[in-house]
């Protein structure tokens, strides 16, 4: 199945901050722990108190590299993904890079939101399979709750957290062995954030609007997601000459319980076949793809030669899936 240099799984590491806030902390704003557990699969989520993303950026990679048995110094790269990075400028990955001392590494933000991490790890493959890197850190990290209305309904869906994969060169019969990666613009207003960039520059009015939080219209997000995932499912399922039941495990991103149900319906996925830690987390954006990945690593259900399948969608729009030999 693999005939070339390919990019494999050398560690994985998360890491979420201790501040939980369960459901009921929504009542006031007319939603319910019932409500909320059964459509989005949501219980609790987590909320950084004194800690900036790069710092959950830089636990999680830290743990990555310590599974490995990888030094700082030996990495080449450095991506994270992120929407709340620490700073307009520099990169987030490079505050990252700071606090590790990996100085000799390259470091670059890429933003896709909740399909940051699958595009993070897309990217980084690249360098490895070309031979420009050999030991490549993909984080995704996400502090949500910095761009939260905490009196909007739609605050109930995320979390922060953040998640860590590194990447490695293997001439082995196992890696990463298909991506397909998508984009259409045409849905950029169905999540953004109106002001702080060039656009609309932070000013009292925006602040006072509270245009710096992120908007969301979850009938469209619902809509695309069910409609795109099982596309790019099936897309990747069939250029690859494989079949459902070929899959041993899904690692999504966590949008809500409803939309990875009707998902692994449409594509005759068994859902249990289907990892999710949103009822613990929420959405934790681009982290929830390498958080959900270390999760399950750890929890031993991953064996050599299992075959997963990765997929996210995120807003702008993007969306995609890849595949993977362990």
């Amino acid at each position: 199945m693999i005939t070339k240099k390919n990019a494999f799984i050398k560690g994985t590491g998360s890491y979420v901050p201790p501040k939980i806030l369960k459901n009921d902390f929504f009542e006031a704003i007319g939603s319910s722990d019932e409500w909320i557990y059964k459509n989005l699969g949501i219980k609790e989520r987590r909320i950084a108190e004194g800690e900036v993303t790069s710092d959950l950026a830089y636990k999680a990679g830290l743990k990555a590299l310590e599974e490995a048995n990888v030094k700082p110094e030996e990495i080449d790269l450095i991506i994270v993904a992120t929407s709340t990075p620490d700073r307009q400028a520099p990169s987030t990955a490079c505050f990252v890079q700071e606090k590790m001392g990996a100085y000799q590494a390259v470091a670059f933000d890429i933003s896709a939101v909740c399909s940051g991490g699958l595009y993070g790890i897309a990217i980084g493959c690249q360098f490895i399979e070309t031979g420009m890197y050999q030991n490549v850190l993909i984080i995704g990290a996400d502090t949500f709750s910095t761009i939260t209305d905490w009196e909007r309904k739609d605050s109930v869906f995320f979390g922060d957290g953040a998640g860590a994969i590194l990447l490695s060169a293997t001439n082995e019969d196992k890696g990463f062995f298909d991506f397909k990666l998508h984009a259409d613009g045409r849905g950029k207003y169905h999540f953004n954030i109106p002001a702080g960039g060039s656009e609309m520059p932070a000013s009292e009015e925006t602040l006072k609007q509270k245009l710096h939080y992120f908007q969301m219209n979850g009938k469209e997000v619902f809509n695309t997601a069910t409609k795109v995932l099982p596309e790019t499912i099936t897309e990747i399922l069939e250029a690859n000459k494989l079949s459902a039941s070929d899959i041993d495990w899904v690692i999504p991103h966590q949008p809500s319980i409803r939309i990875l149900q009707e998902t692994a319906r449409k594509v005759d996925i068994p859902f249990e076949k289907v990892m999710t830690n949103m009822d613990k987390y929420a959405n934790t954006s681009g982290g929830t793809i390498p958080i959900v990945l270390d999760e399950t690593y750890k929890s031993g259900k991953i064996q050599p030669g299992n075959i997963l399948l990765f997929a996210a969608v995120g807003s702008g729009w993007t969306w995609g899936t890849a595949l993977y030999k362990a």
